[in-house]
């Protein structure tokens, strides 16, 4: 199934994509968000409604991200061998951690948007992984069982910002940057994540490109390192990390500008699309 959050007349819901459009999930069941359905454990009410004719057209709404209201985002840093190198970095024998808030994330279609007090603004498409059930200390060989789905994600950075300290989180957490969608797929349809590849194109040119199989710490690993720290909850998101080719290690580097197109696309899963806006 692909499931997405969206809002229509200014009602927010969320949505079983079907051939025809979104069937409103949020009409139809008790669960008011997205991230209430997955913690209800019962994925089969959706599945159920597959038949129904679409409510709305999919571009007829206005995407959300597809976890608005996670209890958090935990994103990934240098979790692929060639973005280590590029960085001149060197591979750590446990996960780069940071974290990135719901407020600075929009859905498919929406504006990233470069903030005025930069222009090193960058792309970062990546894999993100939805959990389904709650865990604390989660074994990597259970972690699989406690994922929802998978979804693209675009974890655009403010590169001179992200340097003004040790810590990575000023630069990654500006409002509008972080674009998540268009939908998530659910883990039955993907039982193996490293079968997936990764694109991410800027303006229709091919900028990263790799296959999910090269993270040097796997989705299994990360969850269970994740839910060591805290429970991992129903609709928490891990953005698992960006591969090689980031704009800011070209040579010259390669940022986006407003009115630029920046597309994730991940096999199996689909392609989101965002213009970027720079900041009045």
């Amino acid at each position: 199934m692909k499931l997405c959050s969206f809002s229509k007349d200014g009602r927010a819901s969320y949505g079983l994509i079907v051939p025809s459009g979104i069937v409103d999930l949020g009409r139809r069941l008790p669960e008011p968000t997205l991230r209430d359905f997955l913690a209800s454990g019962d994925m089969g009410r959706a599945a159920a409604l597959a038949g129904e004719a679409a409510d709305h057209a999919f571009d007829a709404v206005e995407h959300a991200p597809v976890i608005p209201n996670p209890d958090k985002i935990i994103c990934v840093g240098l979790n692929y061998h060639a973005h280590v190198q590029e960085t001149g970095r060197t591979e750590t024998a446990n996960p780069v951690l940071f974290a990135r808030y719901a407020g600075s994330q929009i859905g498919h279609g929406a504006a990233l948007v470069k903030p005025r007090e930069s222009d090193e603004f960058d792309y970062e498409g990546e894999l993100a992984v939805i959990i389904g059930k709650e865990g604390r200390r989660i074994s990597e060989a259970d972690a699989l069982d406690h994922v929802a789905g998978y979804a693209c994600y675009n974890d655009a950075s403010v590169r001179d910002w992200q340097k003004h300290t040790h810590q990575f989180m000023p630069g990654k957490t500006f409002a509008g940057t972080g674009a998540f969608g268009p939908w998530m797929v659910t883990a039955d349809e993907i039982p193996d994540p490293t079968r997936l590849r990764l694109q991410t194109r800027l303006n229709g040119e091919v900028v990263q490109d790799t296959g999910v199989d090269l993270l040097i710490t796997s989705i299994p690993r990360l969850i269970a390192y994740c839910s060591t720290i805290l429970p991992l909850l129903p609709g928490d998101v891990i953005v698992s990390g960006t591969p090689g080719g980031v704009g800011a290690r070209r040579n010259p580097p390669l940022w986006m500008r407003d009115g630029d197109i920046c597309e994730v696309e991940i096999t199996g899963i689909g392609t989101l699309s965002n213009p970027v806006r720079a900041e009045a």
